[in-house]
């Protein structure tokens, strides 16, 4: 039994002792601190990858360029959708606490979502980078310039603040009646709207308009840069130059599948999978979550020269001159 307290039918969402109950993983709760391990190894691995791209580029001069100041945005955003859902899940298959107050469920699906949404904006940002570096080379310099890098920042920010804020007010008016139990082990809005007893169109109107706006819009988006891209690239006529070209967009064309893959996955088996057994929703949730800020550290550092040069020069403390 997760939860001692008698759960009144209909429970008023401004009341204090308001609690919702998150799950671990299904039908294997008993393994929870053995399931814990490979849990704090992505953990571990995401948080200390994305510090250490983001501590090379600070420290080396030859990076503070566009492409890698949007790297490092992306690094932050990962970092952060880490640290979002890392005390929930880690406290539960730890100490087995499954309680999550009202007010803090809420402030988790802020930027958990938040900043889903903001790496979907940041790799939507590096996608047009790349357009301006292959296909108007001579131009690049003056199109993307710190300026123009600060200003698109304070636009994804703005964008994903403006697009997560209207769905939590929508939910949060709502009354929450039936059990109060939580398919994850942290608070996503598809998983605490199934607890309303009230009329939710609106939400679910507004939740569609999300879709097309992230997850149809931004990739159609990075689609259309990447068929100009390869358009500029096949009219090179050095086989050399059109490998380079490929090799420097491959890490952030396996960003993008790593996001997208399991983003699609979610919102497919929430929609149309709702009967599927617990756990494939659970693992569906986790790798959609986790699989980004782990990954994005991996591919860069192993695809991009000098991201994995100035890793060597961190750890071994050697400055290249």
């Amino acid at each position: 039994v997760l939860h001692s307290r008698s759960m009144p039918e209909v429970t008023n969402t401004t009341q204090g002792s308001f609690y919702f109950i998150l799950t671990g993983i299904p039908g294997f709760e008993a393994s929870h601190i053995w399931i814990s391990i490979p849990f704090c190894c992505l953990y571990t691995i995401s948080i200390m990858g994305n510090t250490t791209i983001l501590t090379v580029i600070r420290k080396e001069p030859s990076l503070h360029q566009p492409m890698y100041l949007f790297l490092s945005m992306l690094a932050l955003t990962d970092l952060g959708l880490t640290l979002t859902t890392l005390p929930t899940v880690m406290q539960l298959l730890w100490f087995n606490v499954h309680e999550i107050s009202f007010e803090a469920c809420f402030a988790q699906f802020f930027f958990l979502h938040g900043f889903s949404f903001m790496e979907s904006s940041v790799l939507l940002a590096m996608s047009f980078d790349r357009y301006v570096a292959i296909c108007r080379p001579l131009h690049y310099a003056s199109i993307i310039t710190g300026e123009v890098i600060g200003k698109i920042g304070l636009a994804i920010i703005c964008r994903c603040v403006l697009a997560v804020l209207p769905s939590l007010f929508l939910l949060k008016r709502l009354p929450f009646c039936r059990s109060h139990l939580l398919s994850h082990s942290y608070c996503l809005h598809q998983d605490m709207i199934r607890l309303v007893c009230a009329d939710i169109r609106v939400n679910s109107w507004y939740g569609f308009a999300l879709v097309l706006l992230i997850i149809v819009m931004d990739p159609l988006l990075i689609v259309l840069s990447y068929t100009f891209i390869l358009k500029s690239i096949l009219g090179t006529a050095s086989w050399t130059e059109r490998f380079r070209a490929l090799n420097n967009c491959l890490s952030h064309v396996l960003a993008v599948l790593v996001l997208y893959v399991p983003m699609v996955g979610v919102s497919m088996t929430h929609r149309f999978a709702k009967h599927a057994s617990p756990l494939v929703h659970v693992i569906m949730a986790n790798i959609y979550l986790l699989a980004p800020p782990v990954m994005n550290p991996i591919i860069y550092s192993v695809k991009t020269k000098q991201i994995r040069q100035g890793v060597f020069n961190l750890l071994f403390q050697r400055k290249v001159y």
